[in-house]
């Protein structure tokens, strides 16, 4: 089961900043479902997934307009009680 982040109707960079959050509190390969309707979210969650070493697993773009993202958190990602930034950054 995973975990929803409706983002819809948020902008730049409140769905990445929503996502981020949610992401630092879940262990290592669980999966968060992130709804967003930013178009720049398209270019911001696999930039952010890349950068912070979480799997972007899914996106599609659904009927109503949003945009659902599917992340798997990564196992080097930090985690709330480890520090917000990985290290070297």
């Amino acid at each position: 089961m995973s975990v929803l982040v409706d983002a819809r109707g948020l902008l730049c960079p409140l769905p990445v900043l929503r996502l981020r959050k949610v992401l630092l509190g879940q262990a290592a390969g669980a999966r968060v479902r992130l709804l967003a309707t930013d178009a720049m979210a398209a270019v911001d969650v696999p930039h952010f997934c890349d950068e912070s070493g979480h799997a972007l697993i899914g996106q599609r773009d659904l009927e109503d307009g949003a945009i659902e993202f599917v992340v798997e958190r990564g196992p080097s990602a930090p985690s709330a009680a480890g520090g917000l930034t990985p290290e070297g950054i």
